[in-house]
């Protein structure tokens, strides 16, 4: 179970791995009408085991005294890290939807069905922007379940949860759907999630969530807790997300996102009334890539984006998760205002993943801190991919190796550097100057992770 400490809210997100209307719903005179729609769907919700291989340091060596007593030798063990979870069967012939944090990077990945027969799966892709994973098993003739359409469900709708909260196999809950399209969570990079009240756990991750026609409608993945259990706010990604990125990969072997190339920020209630907008919604145009699909289209600093293809806009999580739906190659309608009047703009969707591609990225070798690490300029592109602001001004971590010194720094992928010693690094010349300089056993370091800035001391 993965914990995400939330400062402001004073809560925990918990990533749980260890809908139709009222006229949908059947009448309960009628029948056991939940027990019906259960039984239909429990045979397509699995069991997942998996196992990875997990290289650390010794804590003995984390103390500077004890690795210069022994000559500075660490000397690394390994543990295995279990994890359970639950999948959903949604082909005949093998293919299951899970978590990325159930299975992403396992060595081994087991399956436990329904009448409790265990195989052996392979992971197909993942998806951690997301966090989606798609499995197989090899063998054909399996239950699998009715995929329904996520943008159908409203509000109210009753929904019932299936999966393995705490290895308690084949659980269902009953609830209803509480909020569509919730982001902002710091949960995944691309979040549009479901909110329901169906009591969902750890174990839960990568279940199923079905609306009352036993449709799957959603992947369950998280909740909000104070102390690990379910109070009634947990969240799954839609089944139209799920289904999109199960088709990417299996066309491309990979995820593919459309791009748009700009920088954006929030509307707060200020800045709507500068501008004289009605509410606080919509993306704001801070930065417009050279060359990018944005700039190609028209698109202008200071536009405000307030709808995709007719979909209304409500925030800058919602616009790119928008987005990066539309397959790079396709022509978007994008609503702006601008100076206080709508314009319509066609916009041709580029392909993130090129976009994220720097022109110029470098590997730190021979340097006791952060050896192991590549780096690179903070493009627009990476910018918009991490919601980074146009006013943090470093370099960011592209890759950090394993069991490098800089995995010990504690820095990981996504993370700028503002400054390393007091002296900034907003750039990659700056910052090979800095780290070409440093002397001694300590260095102190500021970086900005997830719209927080932090300052480390290491002492090597």
């Amino acid at each position: 179970m993965v914990r995400i400490r939330r400062a402001v809210l004073g809560i925990i997100v918990i990533l749980c791995f260890s809908g139709s209307s009222f006229a949908d719903t059947p009448n309960p005179k009628e029948g056991d009408w939940v027990a019906d729609v259960a039984a239909k769907v429990i045979p397509s919700v699995v069991n997942i085991s998996s196992m990875k291989t997990v290289t650390q340091q010794s804590p003995l060596f984390s103390d500077p005294f004890f690795r210069d007593f022994f000559g500075g030798g660490a000397v690394p063990h390994e543990r295995i890290q279990r994890a359970l979870g639950s999948g959903v069967i949604v082909s005949s012939d093998g293919y299951i939807v899970t978590n990325n944090h159930v299975v992403g990077g396992a060595d081994k990945v087991e399956v436990r069905l329904s009448d409790a027969r265990v195989f052996p799966a392979t992971i197909v892709g993942t998806d951690p922007k997301s966090d989606v994973a798609i499995i197989k098993i090899n063998k054909t003739g399996l239950p699998a379940i009715r995929v329904g359409d996520s943008s159908r469900l409203r509000i109210g709708s009753f929904v019932l949860a299936v999966g393995n909260p705490f290895g308690l196999e084949q659980t269902v809950t009953l609830g209803i759907v509480s909020a569509l399209g919730r982001s902002g969570l710091g949960i995944t990079d691309y979040e549009n999630f479901i909110q329901t009240d169906a009591a969902i756990n750890p174990g839960n991750s990568g279940g199923a969530l079905v609306n009352m026609k036993g449709e799957l409608v959603g992947i369950n993945t998280a909740i909000l807790s104070r102390t690990g259990g379910n109070v009634g706010i947990g969240f799954a990604i839609p089944v139209n997300l799920v289904m999109g990125i199960k088709k990417s990969i299996d066309k491309y072997g990979k995820v593919v996102r459309g791009w748009l190339g700009v920088t954006v920020q929030e509307v707060t209630p200020e800045i709507a009334k500068g501008l004289g907008l009605s509410s606080a919604r919509g993306a704001l145009v801070s930065e417009v890539m050279k060359d990018s699909p944005a700039e190609k289209g028209g698109m202008k600093r200071g536009d405000v984006i307030i709808a995709i293809e007719g979909k209304p806009v409500q925030n800058t999580s919602s616009m790119r998760f928008m987005i990066s739906e539309d397959m790079p190659g396709s022509q978007v309608k994008v609503k702006v205002l601008r100076n206080g009047k709508e314009k319509s703009l066609t916009v041709v969707v580029g392909d993130l993943a090129k976009a994220q591609i720097p022109e110029h990225k470098i590997l730190i070798q021979n340097n006791k801190f952060l050896e192991g690490a590549s780096v690179a300029d903070l493009t627009p592109a990476i910018r918009e991919t991490l919601s980074i602001g146009d006013t943090i001004r470093g370099v960011v971590i592209i890759d950090v190796a394993a069991n490098s010194a800089a995995t010990r720094t504690g820095i990981r992928p996504g993370d700028v550097i503002l400054s390393i010693n007091n002296r900034t690094t907003r750039d990659l010349q700056e910052f090979k100057k800095v780290i070409a300089n440093l002397k001694g056993m300590k260095m102190s370091i500021s970086i900005y992770r997830q719209g927080m800035v932090m300052t480390m001391t290491i002492i090597r």
